[in-house]
């Protein structure tokens, strides 16, 4: 009776402990593979006959995109002799763009930063060497001749401007970042600096952003600090010091709830990324190293599926992660690479995408002599494209100086976004004086833009 007994609980502790092992490997093989719809996300570069070639993509050292990109046109900046510029094209127009392409070449020194305007896209806004901001008005088609007066100039850095970032949802809103170590933010309706962040930063700034609804500024900045600013008084909210070790560039923006991904260097130089909680700024939710490349990572972050896409300047590859609220938060998905290094990279708004493709990202890869376009597409189509920030504004530039919120109008992308609203309208208005130049340093400018 007892050796039967004893027999039984043997089985029972065998079973208990098989059934133990076997919950064990259930919840591991869970967290190996973590389900999620963009784990199969694919990159493919489209084929040469629909790429821009024999373009002389600018040589300069500088930490930006190098390329704007909207559902109308594709921006690069160019090498040029005696001055800056950048080139427009017509989506449509590619394959080899001769020589003699008109380019937009006002500026007197290299241009460093280009940005199309999210509510019009024939507006773009270029920072130069020269310091001084430019606003171009491109027409429909593109251009026939050379581009040479802006329809706003923003005169009010000391130094090269090298930072340009539009308000998402405040129309005619722009911040400009300079090697004044001075962030402005301008009401280009009425070509006039409103506020004047330029005692904060004590050296170079890294990066300059918005969060999805243009209530926050973060920065990144050479004295190794991270900000995050109340935009219109220009005052910090958070601080943290040291993000990453490392003594070379941070770049930062927002992500889901307001969160922070940063990319950075270790102190041995190794890349990493990290995320933050702004209300909690003493440690990272997360810090995970990548490998010991040189190239600062630009981070492009898509609020609506929470992937991040990290492009490194001097890379061949394309990382891409999801951004969720489980930990380790920021959770690897896959890489897009390549042979040509990438000089500079565009990224195209979510309403110009090809959603019958499945696309959910695509990117304009800079070479030495071309722009090669690169799809991101997931095998599927269910719930890919939750409504998406819309070209509408929500607020005008007066009335968000003012202090009203405009939160972000969304549109739906189930059928692919057709415009059934004009560009919001970018006219001069001529004052007594015929100029549109305003300087940072005072009040109120000669000219206006509606």
């Amino acid at each position: 009776m007892d050796e039967t007994r004893s027999n039984l609980t043997l089985q029972i502790s065998s079973l208990t402990l098989q059934l133990s092992l076997h919950v064990f490997q259930l919840i591991m093989s869970r967290k190996v593979v973590r389900t999620s719809k963009f784990r199969h996300v694919f990159g493919q570069a489209l084929k040469a006959d629909q790429c821009y070639d024999d373009i002389r993509i600018s040589q300069m050292t500088w930490d930006s995109n190098f390329c704007s990109v909207n559902p109308k046109f594709v921006a690069m900046i160019v090498d040029a002799s005696g001055g800056g510029a950048f080139i427009v094209l017509p989506l449509s127009k590619t394959g080899r763009i001769d020589m003699s392409q008109p380019t937009v070449c006002g500026h007197t020194g290299p241009v460093l930063d280009i940005e199309w305007c999210p509510h019009n896209d024939n507006i773009i806004a270029s920072g130069s060497e020269d310091c001084s901001v430019m606003i171009w008005e491109i027409p429909d088609g593109g251009l026939i001749t050379p581009l040479k007066e802006p329809v706003v100039k923003l005169d009010g850095h000391s130094k090269r401007v090298g930072i340009l970032s539009w308000h998402p949802t405040a129309h005619n809103v722009l911040m400009t970042a300079g090697c004044d170590n001075v962030v402005i933010l301008w009401n280009v309706a009425r070509g006039e600096a409103m506020v004047r962040i330029d005692s904060v930063h004590s050296d170079m700034i890294y990066s300059a952003c918005w969060n999805r609804d243009g209530s926050r500024i973060l920065t990144s900045c050479k004295d190794k600090k991270l900000r995050v600013f109340d935009p219109r008084k220009g005052s910090v909210i958070a601080e943290k010091d040291k993000p990453h070790e490392g003594s070379r560039p941070v770049r930062a923006v927002f992500v889901s709830e307001g969160k922070i991904l940063t990319t950075g260097f270790s102190r041995m130089s190794e890349r990493q990324v990290a995320l933050w909680d702004p209300n909690n700024f003493s440690e990272p939710l997360t810090l995970q190293e990548l490998d010991t490349s040189s190239g600062v990572l630009l981070p492009f972050f898509d609020p609506d599926t929470g992937i991040v896409y990290l492009c490194g300047k001097g890379d061949s590859s394309i990382r891409y992660f999801e951004v969720t609220d489980e930990a380790p938060y920021v959770h690897y998905l896959s890489m897009y690479s390549s042979k040509e290094s990438q000089k500079g990279m565009g990224y195209m708004p979510k309403r110009g995408l090809e959603v019958n493709k499945c696309e959910i990202a695509r990117f304009y890869k800079l070479h030495e002599r071309k722009c090669e376009p690169i799809v991101m597409t997931v095998p599927r189509k269910e719930d890919l494209y939750p409504d998406t920030i819309g070209p509408e504004p929500s607020v005008d530039a007066d009335d968000w100086f003012a202090g009203k919120e405009g939160k972000p109008v969304l549109i739906s992308l189930k059928e692919g976004f057709t415009a059934t609203t004009k560009n919001k309208e970018f006219k001069v208005i001529k004052s007594l004086m015929s100029t549109t130049v305003s300087s940072g340093g005072h009040g109120h400018g000669n000219g206006g833009l509606l």
